[in-house]
C-alpha cells in the first residue's frame, strides 16, 4: 500500500508540473530559436576571380571574410568552371558558402559570342549592340529569343552547376539593357531620360519581331509609340523569364539552387530593364538596392526591401538585400543592414568584397 501511495504522489506531481508549463516555451528552446533566427540572416559578398592569383591569397581572403561574419561568397570566374572548381573548395574549407556568379545576357569578352553578330540585341533604331553598344563598351547584350544565343548562356549555366562545392548558379545581367538609368547616374552620361528613347529600347531583331507577329499579328517596328503597347512589353518580359525558368530546371537537375542579382523591386525592374523577377522560377533574389544610385537616403533600403518581400509573398523565393558599400560609412552600413532586416529580408549582400573597408567590416561583424 505504501509503494502504491508513492506512485500516486509521483503521478500527481507530474500532472501539476505539466499543467504549470502549458502555454510556456522553455527558456532553452527560446534561446535556440533566437540563435537559429540570427543564423538564418545570411551575409554575402561578390568577388571577381583572377586565375593568376595563388591559392594561398584566396584562402587568406576567404578567411578574412569569415572572421568578420560573412557567410557566402559569389565568385565571378567569367563562367570558367575549372577556375571555379579550384576556388570553391578553398572557400568551403574556410566555412564560406560558394555561389557561381555569371553575367548572363550580357557577355562581354566572350570569344564565342563575338563570332556571332546575329546573337546581339537590336535597338528600335535598328542598331545592333554588336557594334552600337548602349552606355558603355562592355554592354554586349544577347537576344533571349534566339535559340542559339539562349542555349549558349544556358550551356554556361549548366557547366557551372556541375562544379562540386557550389550552392547555386547566380544570374547577373539577366535582363535587357537599361531603358532608364538610375537617376543618380544620368549626369555621368549627360542624359535626360523622361521617356523610352529608341537608342535604349531593345530587342527589335528579326527573330523577336517575327515571333511577336506570330503571336499578336502586329509589328512593333510599325508602332508609333511601342512604349504603350503592353503585349510588346510583356513579350520581352516573358523572354527573359523563359531563360530564367530553363536555368532553374538545369541547376536543380544538378542538385543546386538558382539565385539572381536583380533591380530593386519588381515594378521598378519592369520599368527600367524589362525584368519582372517576382514571376520567375528562382530560389533567391539579391535585389541591388543601391540607394545612392537613386539619390535616396538609407531608409529607402527598407522601402525597396519591403516592396520586394511583399511582391514575393505568393512564392517560395527568398529576398536578400544587396547593398553598394563604397560610398557608405560604417554607421550608414549598420543602418542599411537593419533596414533590410526589419523589412523582411533573409540576409544582405555587399558589393563588393575587396571594397569593404576595415570600418565597414567591423560594422558588419557588430551587426551580426
Amino acid at each position: 500500500m505504501k509503494s502504491k501511495a508513492i506512485i500516486v504522489a509521483i503521478i500527481a506531481l507530474s500532472v501539476i508540473s505539466c499543467l504549470d508549463n502549458i502555454g510556456k516555451k522553455p527558456e532553452a528552446d527560446t534561446a535556440a530559436a533566437q540563435t537559429e533566427e540570427q543564423k538564418e540572416f545570411k551575409y554575402w559578398t561578390w568577388i571577381t576571380a583572377d586565375p593568376k592569383r595563388d591559392d594561398a591569397s584566396y584562402t587568406e581572403e576567404f578567411k578574412k571574410y569569415k572572421s568578420y561574419g560573412l557567410d557566402a561568397v559569389l565568385i565571378n570566374t567569367n563562367a570558367d568552371p575549372e577556375l571555379l572548381g579550384r576556388l570553391a573548395p578553398l572557400a568551403k574549407a574556410e566555412g564560406m558558402e560558394v555561389h557561381a556568379w555569371i553575367m548572363a545576357m550580357n557577355r562581354p569578352g566572350d570569344s564565342i559570342v563575338s563570332q556571332h553578330p546575329e546573337w546581339y540585341v537590336v535597338s528600335r533604331e535598328r542598331k545592333s549592340a554588336y557594334d552600337h553598344r548602349p552606355y558603355v563598351g562592355y554592354y554586349e547584350f544577347l537576344c533571349p529569343t534566339r535559340e542559339a544565343s539562349r542555349n549558349h548562356v544556358l550551356g554556361l549555366v549548366e557547366a557551372l552547376s556541375k562544379v562540386d562545392d557550389v550552392a547555386s548558379v547566380h544570374l547577373d545581367y539577366i535582363r535587357f539593357p537599361d531603358i532608364f538609368l538610375p537617376i543618380g547616374l544620368l549626369p555621368k552620361y549627360d542624359l535626360v531620360q523622361d521617356e523610352e528613347l529608341p537608342e535604349f529600347d531593345f530587342c527589335y531583331c528579326d527573330v523577336c519581331v517575327s515571333e511577336f507577329e506570330k503571336m499578336h499579328h502586329k509589328n512593333p517596328r510599325d508602332m508609333e509609340n511601342p512604349a504603350i503597347d503592353m503585349e510588346w512589353k510583356q513579350f520581352r518580359l516573358n523572354r527573359i523569364r523563359d531563360v530564367v525558368n530553363e536555368a532553374y530546371d538545369i541547376v536543380h537537375e544538378n542538385g543546386k539552387i538558382l539565385t539572381a542579382a536583380v533591380f530593386p523591386y519588381p515594378e521598378m525592374a519592369d520599368h527600367m530593364v524589362r525584368q519582372r523577377w517576382d514571376k520567375w522560377d528562382v530560389d533567391v533574389v539579391l535585389p541591388m538596392i543601391y540607394h545612392n544610385f537613386y539619390n535616396e537616403d538609407t531608409d529607402w533600403v527598407g522601402f525597396a526591401t519591403k516592396q520586394g518581400v511583399q511582391d514575393l509573398e505568393a512564392t517560395q523565393t527568398e529576398l536578400h538585400t544587396g547593398l553598394y558599400v563604397p560610398e557608405m560609412s560604417g554607421e550608414e552600413l549598420t543602418e542599411a543592414i537593419e533596414q533590410a532586416r526589419q523589412n523582411g529580408a533573409k540576409g544582405v549582400s555587399f558589393f563588393d568584397g575587396p571594397a569593404l573597408t576595415e570600418e565597414q567590416l567591423l560594422a558588419i561583424k557588430a551587426s551580426k
